[in-house]
């Protein structure tokens, strides 16, 4: 039995787990086993058949794992969930259960270093192209649009370039297509619900904010379970509407939409993808995972606080050349931020001293409370030097594009008392001027 509650801070404590029905124990416990006993022959058959389901082997599903992608997707408000080793292989995975071989996907241009790698370069090397465009106008994902097209991409809070990405609208022209919309709302737990929006999967780096406390590496993908995939056709989203040769030639939305709800994406995700490329999410990992996500509610709502304070400082500062931050904008993108960041701007800031990347590393290397660590979400904070760490693969066109330039200093705002933080950014700011 499991509390199936409407409010996040709720959600986050006891949705999915109850106690255990033998030793009563409230905590969810770590199920570190990688395989599980078959009543018969029969139970066995009706597993592998996805005629009922269960638990086969951990590298597809595990208890402890169950519950922790069971509790995102009700905070998320999605149907269904699976977790992964990373934040990369959510993205990777997020893709290729829709995209093969000779197909494309549209992208925004607005994406964290690693993930534009992986785009432009592993995702061309298995013969996937990515189009990237620039999210500023919706109609554009529209004008990359072919009949190889199988999904739209972009990030909510893009890092580092932090405009709010129009989920909305680049959803609406999507679903006109039978194209769904993947959206990457790492950035913004909570925050932003992107399903609300008409987005149909969302993707997670549980190592930042769901985690929040920097001690372990994973990721999630979640389906909303509001996309027909069978009205999008056989042409348009032949992965789910063609029989797969990767499971027994079976046609995905017909054989699971009927029988066990709009989960076929999460489904095949699981089975295929998941099943034979092994980038699982350990029961350890999970467990921790689950800890994080008790006190999300809590936690974002510091994160948001304590950030506006920060970006209205740095504001302030007549040694601080720039700040970029979603709750000073003006105009399209602060009405943009306002609709789609209902929860709060998030906790991510980015600023430029003058003196571009001299005077940046100078205030990094001033810095005493704030760490300096390749990471977002911590519950401390974080400082970093995109140009020349997390960004640094990229060309000088590209780094521009994300919104790098060479003095650009990132900031994720933890949740330390706010007198501090600013004390100590004051401080390194003075240094480095």
């Amino acid at each position: 039995m499991s509390y199936e509650g409407k409010n996040s801070e709720t959600i986050a404590l006891h949705t999915g787990w109850r106690a255990d029905e033998t030793t009563g124990s409230v905590a969810v416990p770590i199920h570190q086993t990688t395989s599980y006993q078959f009543n018969d022959t029969e139970h066995a058959a009706s597993l592998f058949s996805l005629a009922e389901l269960g638990n086969i082997y951990t590298r597809i599903m595990n208890p402890t794992t169950a519950v922790f992608e069971t509790r995102l997707a009700a905070l998320t408000g999605g149907v269904a969930g699976l977790a992964v080793a990373s934040g990369q292989t959510a993205s990777a995975y997020s893709v290729q259960n829709l995209a093969r071989n000779g197909d494309n996907i549209v992208s925004s241009s607005h994406l964290y270093g690693g993930t534009y790698n992986q785009f432009k370069n592993n995702m061309h090397e298995m013969g996937i192209e990515v189009r990237f465009v620039d999210p500023s106008d919706p109609s554009n994902f529209e004008k990359a649009t072919d009949d190889k097209t199988r999904a739209y991409f972009g990030e909510t809070l893009p890092n580092p370039k932090l405009e709010v990405f129009p989920i909305g609208e680049v959803a609406e022209i999507g679903r006109k297509h039978g194209i769904p919309l993947i959206m990457d709302n790492t950035s913004a737990p909570l925050l932003c619900k992107p399903f609300e929006h008409g987005a149909a999967i969302c993707t997670y780096s549980t190592t930042k904010y769901i985690g929040g406390h920097g001690t372990t590496i994973g990721g999630a993908i979640i389906d909303g379970g509001n996309f027909d995939w069978g009205a999008a056709g056989a042409d348009r989203q032949p992965s789910l509407n063609t029989p797969d040769p990767c499971y027994n030639g079976i046609v995905w939305d017909e054989a699971i939409t009927p029988n066990m709800g709009p989960i076929a994406y999460i489904m095949k995700l699981r089975t295929t993808i998941l099943r034979d490329l092994g980038g699982a999410m350990s029961p350890q990992s999970a467990w921790m995972f689950i800890q994080g996500m008790e006190t999300l509610p809590l936690r974002m709502r510091e994160h948001a606080k304590n950030a506006q304070a920060v970006a209205e400082f740095l504001a302030s500062n007549s040694k601080v050349q720039s700040v970029t931050y979603p709750g000073l904008t003006e105009g399209a993108q602060k009405e943009k931020a306002d609709k789609y960041m209902s929860g709060g701007y998030g906790a991510l800031i980015g600023f430029e001293l003058p003196g571009g990347k001299e005077a940046g590393s100078k205030f990094i290397n001033s810095l005493e409370l704030l760490y300096h660590v390749a990471n977002i979400g911590d519950a401390r904070s974080l400082a970093i030097h995109p140009a020349t760490t997390t960004h640094s693969q990229l060309s000088s066109e590209e780094q521009l594009s994300a919104g790098v330039t060479p003095g650009y200093v990132r900031l994720s705002i933890g949740i330390e008392h706010i007198d501090d933080i600013i004390a100590d950014i004051n401080q390194a700011i003075d240094k480095a001027s």
